[in-house]
């Protein structure tokens, strides 16, 4: 009796893990989003099949399940949601942004197996070798950045020549996004409003022919002043198909210290990095190096088309420890060194939140092996994660010197950006070293003031001289600067007098002057080139009225007037934050991605702190 008893409750129990005729399994499609943004790397498991599926880069996904079974879908930041399999139709899910997650920290002893995990007030933990102590984000702030001197007006008589290095960066819009939507003071010296401007895209003309780009110019009477013209001064990189770009030698150098545990730190790193790993190709190799307490190799140089083993190598990799960046740096460069591929795409990228604090650890050390490391033709980008104890002026000086680029990740949707529709401007560089000077017609520009760009600037002879570095052009990218003019015979108390020259003459004479407000030049390197090339443009002697003006240069202009604001800049000469919006919301055009609208949203937020 009792081994029927028994038998019955095995069938019994294996009916009910077993999915009957009504159950039966079948593929289920859907789509994760968030807000209309599509969510790639989520994920999504059957909490009765254990099954389990991720994303993928448009954030569809397709899973083993039956009708009746409970799917739970996650995503870092995010509130998880269960949802039942009521059909067959394909389902589409909604996450909402939780705040909660933020304090969520995971630490794991630096060669230890025991995991511990905790949420909110100051917690200390003790595993070999290691002490953590965790505060959350009520801890003091320490988030450290670059002083920034505003760029005044200058004298064209004084100084005719304005030479700068150009800027792709965008880190600081995303940043300054982060501060916003958390309610944050901004720091004056965070505001980069070249990079502000710098991070939305522009529709500019294409490059033709074997140049790797061209130039765009616009001018424009200054919506802030009636004194001043604005003068755009574009760039356009070419774009170069994904199959036709050169084989990649990826380094990923990851932080993965004590100060990454928080979930918009390594856990969002984690997830950003699935986004480049699925673009990779058979051609392309990548290998990972980390870095907490000391530097490792967690993956030996792998091809792009193994991307389980690249995966599980990320999948695998928890927070603990202090932070060895120098050391993980020196390996990464040892790696890329070897693997090197010529003619290829050989490059490091970082990911950290910059609180670099054993070993090779201060500004200038770091700055001296990646300058002398950049001469191998190993190029560099930083992606920097988090909040607190950011240190945005280390990752931006180490970009600046290692012939790179970077970049802030606050969200999946900045990841997506950065490493998946911009991928090909990321990662592959199309001209390097490239530097703008711009000789201003004394017969019709009595001052100007370049906006934004102040830690770019470059000294007149610097820019013939090659062994001077500047920025990188990456496929598709699009340079912008704008130039705040003075006309002859306009007075404004922003040019201060200065006396007439003695010796010189500042009135050239000629038919060609009368018809030029001024001569845009831009040196160039070749990717792999040690000398630079030359393109020349003038900028013709004719403006538009504010309403006449292309929608991108209203939204450029607006950018660049909020960025003013955010410094509370004497150059902005008033104007508020209605003459901010109305220039952005006549910008708005053609808005795919929804970023112009955010902006909005953004200045609107602003107003408020």
């Amino acid at each position: 009796m009792k081994k029927t008893t028994f038998l019955l409750w095995v069938l019994f129990c294996t009916a009910l893990a077993v999915p009957t005729n009504a159950q039966e399994l079948f593929t289920l499609k859907g789509k994760v989003t968030s807000e209309g943004s599509l969510l790639p790397g989520a994920n999504v498991m059957s909490k009765n099949t254990i099954t389990k599926a991720v994303t993928d880069f448009d954030g569809k996904f397709e899973i083993e399940t039956y009708v009746g079974d409970v799917l739970e879908i996650s995503y870092v930041g995010f509130k998880s949601k269960e949802i039942k399999v009521k059909n067959r139709d394909n389902l589409n899910v909604v996450l909402n942004e939780s705040q909660n997650t933020l304090d969520e920290v995971v630490v794991v002893g630096y060669g230890a197996e025991t995991k511990v995990s905790f949420t909110s007030s100051v917690i200390s933990t003790r595993v070999p070798g290691l002490s953590i102590q965790n505060t959350s984000y009520h801890q003091q702030n320490s988030e450290s950045y670059a002083k920034l001197e505003e760029n005044e007006f200058h004298h064209v008589k004084a100084q005719p020549l304005s030479t700068f290095s150009i800027d792709v960066d965008r880190a600081a819009y995303s940043n300054i996004r982060r501060m916003i939507n958390n309610g944050q003071d901004i720091p004056a010296d965070a505001v980069r409003i070249e990079e502000m401007i710098n991070y939305f895209n522009y529709d500019y003309p294409k490059p033709e022919g074997d140049e790797p780009f061209c130039i765009d110019t616009e001018v424009v009477q200054t919506p802030w002043n009636p004194d001043t013209r604005l003068v755009k001064v574009g760039i356009q990189g070419k774009e170069i198909p994904l199959e036709n770009l050169p084989s990649s030698n990826l380094v990923f150098l990851l932080d993965v210290s004590g100060s990454m545990g928080a979930s918009n730190k390594l856990p969002l790193l984690k997830s950003a990095f699935k986004l480049l790993v699925n673009q990779l190709r058979e051609e392309d190799k990548v290998s990972i190096v980390v870095y907490a307490g000391a530097a490792g190799t967690v993956l030996e140089p792998t091809n792009g088309s193994n991307k389980t083993q690249i995966l599980n190598a990320l999948n695998n990799l928890n927070a603990g420890g202090s932070t060895a960046g120098g050391a993980g740096l020196q390996l990464a460069y040892k790696l890329a060194e070897e693997q090197f591929i010529d003619g290829g795409n050989n490059r490091i990228i970082l990911a950290t939140d910059g609180d670099f604090n054993v070993g090779l650890s201060s500004d200038s050390a770091m700055e001296d092996l990646i300058t002398e490391k950049r001469k191998t033709g190993i190029f560099f980008t930083a992606l920097g994660f988090g909040m607190g104890n950011y240190k945005d002026s280390k990752l931006e000086n180490l970009a600046d010197k290692g012939n790179g680029n970077y970049a802030y990740i606050d969200t999946m949707q900045e990841a997506r950006k950065v490493l998946g529709t911009e991928f090909g401007g990321t990662l592959y560089t199309i001209a390097k070293d490239v530097k703008i000077q711009v000789e201003f017609n004394p017969a019709l520009v009595q001052g100007y003031r370049l906006i934004g760009y102040e830690n770019r600037m470059l000294n007149a002879e610097d820019f013939q001289d090659d062994t001077k570095d500047a920025g990188e052009i990456g496929s598709g990218h699009t340079v912008t600067a704008l130039y705040e003019v003075v006309p002859t015979g306009v007075k404004t108390p922003f040019l201060k007098p200065v006396d007439d020259l003695k010796y010189s003459t500042t009135i050239p004479s000629g038919e060609a002057d009368a018809n030029e407000l001024m001569q845009v030049k831009v040196r160039y390197k070749k990717p792999d080139g040690d000398h630079s090339m030359l393109v020349e443009q003038p900028v013709p002697n004719t403006f538009k009225a504010m309403e006449n003006a292309s929608a991108d240069f209203n939204f450029m202009a607006g950018v660049a007037l909020f960025g003013m604001q955010l410094r509370d800049s004497p150059f902005s000469n008033g104007a508020d934050q209605a003459v901010t919006l109305n220039l952005a919301e006549k910008g708005r055009a053609t808005d795919a991605e929804g970023f112009r609208a955010e902006f909005i949203r953004l200045v609107k937020a602003a107003n408020s702190l």
